[in-house]
This record gives structure tokens, C-alpha cells and sequence, in this order.
């Protein structure tokens, strides 16, 4: 769907680049996370893709097309929601949603999607009356108006209350499943390990991991295996290595004769590998 070669951008008035060569594909029905701190470089990065900054060097190309050569026809083709809601607070979400329509050739079925965000019976409220979670759902409405092929969501979830994030994850997943392509930025780290078939994590802008989230926590976690299991009333915790564990004879003597309470492999998750890789706590962002 993308490639992007060599991407380097500095703003105007920086003398340091803020992208500094990045080089990523994402390919057309993959959901593709694109991690980082703050000031990494995501939304210049997701920008740029969506053409709102021009004056980059290096290639990106959409469909095999030079996308500096697109003419406003790529617009029918991607829907975008900010991180920051933007709405006509004076207006209903209804007549927010009309105005967006006529932009566009082709219209979503409008009724199923607010329905299914549960804002169908809010339609003809104020959107300053909405709360913060009404209104990043009513972001996603306007993100899917089009029917795009491609979307943009910048930290799609934050804010919403966890049925709700659990509906929008889901309406993601389904829009790939129906040959659609995303491109995401989060934070929470949860919701990239649920959608995401690769991610990319991007540090001072450059790119320093891409893969799967599965083969990054085998990657950075620990071949080994912990249990839990109760002795003499209390719980008590032994780790041992992965390698050659069906023939440790002290973890199947645990196994046969105790009563065993958690068994886990040593994995990680993708808030440590998030830390480990770009050096900083999810919690200073």
C-alpha cells in the first residue's frame, strides 16, 4: 500500500532533521503500528503520508504511485483521525457528519456506523455537549465517512472506556478483515499487541525495530518458564529454562505433585520491549 524510502523532513526553522532517513512498507490489509516517544517523529511521519507536509526528501509511493504526483483523488482513499477530536462544537454531530459528507464521492452507511459506536441517539446533541469518549467516537465516524481504503488513526482508543475501546478495536479488525489498511499510533500498548500484525518503532527519528509483535517479544523476552504453586500454605515462585524443560526432571516432579496456581513463559511485553528499545518510560511520554 506504502513504501517509503530514505525519509528525511526538517521544519523550517530546526537545524536538526526530524526524520533522518526512514525506510518502511506497510502492506496493502496490514494493521501497522508505528511506535514512539514523543518527539520521535510519528506525526510528522503520518503528515507527511497523508500529505498535509510537503518538502521531504526521499520516496513514498501509494499503490506503486509517487504520492507528490497525486492529485486530491488520494483523499477519497484514506480516512484520518487525530489524537484531538475536531468538530464544530456549535453544530450536532449530525450536522458535523453532513458537512464532512459532501467532501466526498463516496459515503458510508452513516446510521450503522454511529449505531454501532452508540451515538446514533446522541445524533441531533450539541457536540459540545458530548463528553471527551462521545467525541473521539465521533472522530472514527468521520475517520470511516468515505469507505477508505486506507486509514489513519492517531491513538485511536485513549480516553474511551474499555466496551467502547473493545467496539472500535473490533471495527478495526473488521475493516481489515474486508481487505482495508491501517496505519496506527498508540500508546497503549495493549490495544497495538491486539491489532497489530508488525510495528515499527521509531526513536529520534529513525526507525530502530520493525516485526511482528510476536517475534519482538521472542526477541527481547527470556527462553524460560515460570510457575507458582502452593507449599505449606503459601505460594511459592520457580523459574526454569526453556530449553530441554520436557526432560527437566525437577519441573515435571513440580508438575506431577504440586498444586500448581500460574505457569508462564518468559515473553515480554511490548511496554518493556517499548522501553527497552527506545530508552524511555511509557509513563513520561
Amino acid at each position: 500500500m506504502f513504501n517509503v524510502e530514505n525519509l528525511r523532513f526538517t521544519y523550517p526553522k530546526n537545524k536538526e532533521a526530524t526524520l533522518k532517513g526512514l525506510s518502511f512498507s506497510i502492506a496493502k490489509g496490514e494493521i501497522f503500528g508505528f511506535l514512539g516517544p514523543s518527539g520521535a517523529g510519528k506525526s510528522t511521519t503520518q503528515k507527511i503520508l497523508i500529505k498535509l507536509l510537503e518538502d521531504y526528501e526521499g520516496m513514498i509511493t501509494y499503490n506503486g504511485k509517487n504520492i507528490a504526483e497525486l492529485d486530491d483523488a488520494f483523499f477519497e482513499d484514506i480516512g484520518v483521525s487525530f489524537e484531538m477530536p475536531i468538530h464544530f462544537s456549535k453544530m450536532t454531530a449530525m450536522e458535523n457528519i453532513n458537512f464532512f459528507l459532501k467532501l466526498y464521492k463516496k459515503n458510508h452507511d452513516i446510521e450503522s456506523l454511529m449505531k454501532r459506536l452508540g451515538l446514533w441517539e446522541d445524533r441531533d446533541k450539541m457536540v459540545s455537549e458530548y463528553s471527551k469518549g462521545m467525541k473521539i467516537r465521533l472522530n472514527f465516524v468521520r475517520a470511516m465517512l468515505n469507505s477508505p481504503q486506507m486509514l489513519f488513526l492517531d491513538e485511536p482508543t485513549n480516553g474511551l472506556d474499555p466496551a467502547n475501546a473493545m467496539i472500535l478495536k473490533d471495527m478495526i479488525k473488521e475493516f481489515r478483515a474486508q481487505g482495508g489498511t491501517v496505519f496506527i499510533t498508540s500508546h497503549i500498548m495493549a490495544d497495538i499487541d491486539q491489532l497489530c500484525d508488525r510495528v515499527a518503532f521509531i526513536v529520534e527519528g529513525q526507525i530502530k525495530e520493525i516485526d511482528s509483535p510476536r517475534n519482538l517479544k521472542m526477541k527481547y523476552g527470556k527462553r524460560t518458564m515460570r510457575l507458582e504453586y502452593k507449599e505449606n500454605g503459601k505460594t511459592v515462585q520457580q523459574e526454569f529454562p526453556m530449553d530441554g524443560i520436557g526432560q527437566n526432571n525437577a519441573f515435571i516432579e513440580l508438575l506431577r505433585t504440586k498444586e500448581i496456581e500460574t505457569l508462564h513463559s518468559g515473553e515480554t511485553t511490548l511496554e518493556d520491549i517499548f522501553i527497552q528499545v527506545t530508552g524511555v518510560g511509557l509513563n513520561h511520554e
